[in-house]
């Protein structure tokens, strides 16, 4: 597989990388992270940037290798992370770009890209987490809407979304992966109630949300009825396979920062950081052609990653643990200041093992459906 460049991707990276040089020096200081309708501006600002220069369509109208080039270039130049828009442009918008009709993308893609509007997303629930599809949220139709009873738990940016990405329900007395519905649920709906949830780093970007009989129409339904569970994979081979190839670049530059933090304050001269310093190193080298070889799997697919999304998302979350666990070493004592680097991040590692899919359901994907292995019983 052919993991170069051409001239017309590497030309597009020039003019990236020009661009952002011009642009970034401009923009406003970010606000406090406990502020998030402050947050939610600043993102949204951000957003409309990249619309009006003609580069928010590049999350989905461009090639999967323009894209990867555009995660690539911005995360390196230190550009503003998608923050609020993280469910829109990553999970949702790619979600509704790929299986919606044609009145579903005009309708939620342009506001997306154009900064003016935010999603949530509404999986997990309190008895439904790692085993998604026992979600128990219940959707029945009354004419021309599905009535939606229910809760959810770690409903990402919630309290500043106009519109959240929901699964429900729909036919209990199916298999239950067979009994599931994707609809796009107003936020302002009569009904529904969000309580911010307050993680370990002291941030509340996640919340409970309850459903007391919302009204949902039916147009807002993506894919069939009961064809749910199929869009939902949709979801999350974008959600494992391409939302954090920044961050693999924002580990690379840690790296770096580390060993330049660990030659000054002495710890450098502890063969064994340096080692595991050497390691890492070549582990998210190795991430990095991974995250190349599963682009180039998606663009030769229509455009939605694989399988090997699983691959990546199952030693990505393990690797980034190992990293933040070593710059505890470098900062030693000072590794208990929450005002010091690396801290919060090695607060915020300790979930990625279990966000968008536990390592053990990575596992399972990986055995059952690349290795072809039996499944349990």
């Amino acid at each position: 597989m052919d993991l170069s460049y051409t001239p017309e991707e590497e030309d597009f990276r020039a003019r990236l990388r020009e661009w952002l040089a011009k642009v970034l020096p401009t923009l406003p200081p970010k606000p406090s992270p406990d502020d998030w309708p402050a947050r939610r501006a600043y993102d949204l600002g951000w957003q409309r940037t990249l619309y009006e220069a003609g580069y928010a369509d590049v999350r989905w109208d461009a090639s999967p290798t323009l894209r990867l080039i555009f995660l690539e270039e911005t995360e390196r130049a230190g550009a503003p992370y998608v923050g609020a828009n993280f469910v829109g442009l990553l999970h949702a918008g790619p979600t509704i770009a790929a299986e919606g009709t044609p009145a579903q993308r005009a309708r939620w893609l342009p506001p997306v890209l154009r900064g003016e509007e935010v999603w949530c997303q509404g999986f997990s629930e309190p008895d439904a987490g790692s085993d998604l599809a026992s979600l128990r949220t219940r959707a029945w139709r009354d004419g021309d809407d599905y009535v939606v009873t229910g809760s959810k738990i770690w409903t990402s940016h919630a309290e500043v979304a106009d519109w959240c990405e929901l699964l429900v329900r729909t036919d209990p007395d199916a298999p239950k992966h067979r009994g599931i519905t994707w609809l796009a649920m107003p936020m302002d709906a009569t009904g529904i109630t969000v309580r911010p949830l307050r993680t370990l780093a002291g941030s509340a970007e996640f919340a409970e949300v309850f459903l007391d009989e919302v009204r949902v129409p039916v147009a807002n339904r993506v894919g069939a009825e009961n064809d749910g569970w199929r869009v939902t994979m949709v979801t999350l081979s974008f959600e494992r396979g391409t939302a954090f190839v920044g961050e693999v670049v924002a580990c690379r530059r840690v790296l770096a920062e580390l060993a330049v933090e660990a030659r000054r304050n002495g710890r450098w001269d502890d063969p064994v950081l340096r080692r595991r310093l050497g390691r890492l190193e070549a582990e998210f080298r190795a991430l990095w052609r991974l995250t190349q070889w599963n682009v180039s799997g998606a663009e030769a697919s229509g455009g939605v990653p694989g399988v090997g999304g699983s691959v990546f998302k199952l030693r990505y979350s393990h690797a980034r643990q190992e990293l933040y666990d070593t710059a505890a070493e470098v900062l030693g004592p000072d590794c208990l200041d929450m005002k010091r680097p690396w801290v919060l991040d090695r607060l915020s590692s300790l979930s990625y093992t279990i966000a968008a899919g536990t390592s053990q359901i990575q596992r399972n994907i990986v055995a059952e459906r690349l290795l072809d292995l039996p499944k349990g019983r």
